[in-house]
This record gives structure tokens, sequence and C-alpha cells, in this order.
């Protein structure tokens, strides 16, 4: 996965560390939050939809974030993002990051894509190795795309922290984690200084703006809300992430409103699918949400085993069937 600088920035207010704040944010950099903040890195990542075909404009071949200027992105990385947040399909997106040509090797975005699908495979000597080359292509960034070049550092010092938390453990990788968190924000801060408009950058910050503000009572989501709404393309990226922003709030009702949105543009996505039967349940749509269960569960042969296998356990649950009968089902689907 994962800092507005209106006024003054979130994460500089939130994060410039006192004792006190550095024991709250310890409580809170922990092995579920990092979780969900990497797994959205294609939402980030964009954690993690990148529309061929959006509601009112174009994104220019090579860059699925912009519709003008666009930046030097291979090919190969946008059809990972494509393969992952437009379509859902992780099978194609591991394809396409195996038979990489040279010319991906350079860009820092399919390090991180390639990072990203590592954290997902539970492959963590992989997962460092990306991190690391994400960091050191962006650097040679530097001088030719700036703005891209500060983003992505920040991008993979996240990551090396997620791997030091995954293989370290909590106790031992948090003082790691939160003295490599300022080197994330002074990174992001420099890259918004470029351009804060920017929509590349605007998805990964807002992203991690608003996980940042539902995990922190006294931060804004509203203002991470904002930002996605306005500057966050594509669409359907931009919107994923609000409706999950909403969900964590509570605020169901909106989030399937925003939910909506990213399906208009992406309305095969199983990921999508699954969010949408998940948010039914909770307003207690329950025949709704079977539906959308059943759709997404559709598309199980492209998506990682334990996401297929979560979601025929929800479809089972949903029922009112024995949570224990439910994980066997599942099990006995997509294994354990």
């Amino acid at each position: 996965m994962i800092l507005l600088k209106t006024q003054q920035s979130l994460c500089q207010s939130t994060f410039t560390l006192s004792t006190d704040m550095s024991n709250f944010v310890t409580g809170i950099i922990h092995q579920p939050f990092t979780r969900k903040i990497v797994r959205r890195l294609g939402c980030l990542l964009m954690g993690a939809s990148l529309a061929i075909i959006p509601l009112t404009q174009t994104a220019l071949a090579g860059d699925p974030f912009r519709t003008e200027a666009p930046r030097d992105i291979s090919d190969t990385s946008e059809q990972i993002f494509y393969a992952m947040f437009r379509d859902g399909d992780y099978v194609a997106a591991r394809e396409y990051l195996d038979s990489a040509g040279v010319e991906a090797e350079a860009d820092p975005l399919f390090h991180a894509l390639g990072a990203a699908l590592a954290y997902l495979d539970e492959d963590w000597a992989t997962l460092a190795a990306k991190a690391a080359l994400t960091q050191q292509t962006a650097t040679e960034l530097a001088g030719s795309d700036d703005l891209r070049s500060n983003l992505y550092e920040a991008v993979g010092v996240f990551l090396e922290g997620a791997h030091i938390l995954q293989t370290e453990g909590v106790a031992q990788g948090t003082p790691k984690a939160l003295g490599m968190l300022q080197r994330v924000f002074d990174r992001m801060d420099a890259a918004e200084a470029i351009d804060p408009e920017d929509p590349e950058l605007s998805l990964l910050k807002g992203y991690m703006d608003l996980l940042l503000a539902v995990n922190l009572p006294f931060a804004n989501p509203e203002k991470a809300i904002g930002r996605l709404e306005t500057y966050g393309y594509p669409t359907y990226v931009a919107y994923r992430g609000i409706a999950l922003g909403y969900r964590d709030l509570d605020r169901d009702a909106e989030a399937l409103e925003a939910l909506d949105v990213a399906l208009g543009e992406a309305p095969n996505n199983p990921d999508l699918l699954y969010l949408k039967a998940q948010l039914l349940r909770r307003l207690d749509r329950t025949a709704e949400s079977q539906e959308y269960f059943a759709r997404a569960i559709e598309y199980a042969d492209q998506l990682p085993a334990a996401t297929s296998r979560q979601i025929a356990f929800e479809q089972c649950h949903i029922t009112g069937e024995d949570r224990a009968v439910c994980n066997a089902r599942a099990a006995e689907q997509f294994g354990e």
C-alpha cells in the first residue's frame, strides 16, 4: 500500500512524533493494519482499476493515470495494472510479470506491482527484492521525472517496512517500521510539492491518507475522500478507495454509492463484485448480497486462492450455515 498538504500535511501533523504519539502509532502499526494497506497497493498501486474505457476521459497509451502529459510508464506495467485492477485477473497479471522484457525493468511501478503480488503470495524474499528494486529504479528517475521518483521511493520504503514487519514480527519490527514511516511521508511530500493534483500521486496518497484517517480518531477522512474524488484517476480506482474508506467508517450506504460508481466502469471486476456483496450484507439486503457473492465466485479461477476461499466461506455463511461447515466447504473447493 499508506499526508495531504492543504494547510498542513495530515501526515506531518499526525506523525511529528512526541513520546505519547509514538506510543499511539506503535499501537496501530501492526500486521492487520499493514496488511490492509499493502493489499490495497493495487488500489494503492494503484492496491490495488485502470480504465481503458472510462466514462468521460481516455487515458493515454502507456500511462493509465493521465489524460494528458503522459509519463514514461512501461507497457508491461500498464498490462499488469489493467489485469489486476480493471479485470481482477491475478493469473494474467502474474503471466505479464513473468514474461516481462527488459524495458519494464527500469519502471519502479513494475517492481512495486511485483512486490504487491509477492505479498499476496506470502513470498517474503521476493517482496524484499522487489521493494529494493522499487527504490533503486525510483532513484534512477531523479532528474528526468522527479515526481514519480519521489513517489516510488516512498512506495519502496513502505514495502520494505512491510517486509520487516512480516519477517521480524511486530515486537522487533515496529520500531524499525516507525522510523521508516517518516521517510515515506517526506518523499510523498516532495512529490506533492511538484504537482499536488497529479492523478497517480493522488491515488496513492489518497489511499494512504484515507487508511490512516480511518484508523486515527483525530484525523479527517473527508480530506482524503475529497482528494480521491477530485484528482484520483482512473475513476474506478479512486471510487473503490472511497468505498473502502466509507465501509471502514461504518458508513455503508455511502460506501455502496461510491462502489457503484466504480462498478459502472469495471462491471466484471470480481474484487468489486465481492465488495458489493459484503456491503449489501452489512445493509441487511441478504438476497441481493447472495447474488453478488455468486457473481464474484464465478471468477475464482483468476483470483488468489485465499480470496476465492473467503468468498466461498462468506457466500455459505450468509445462508445461516454453521461457520465450521462453511470453512470445510471453502477449503474443499479452494484448499486450506
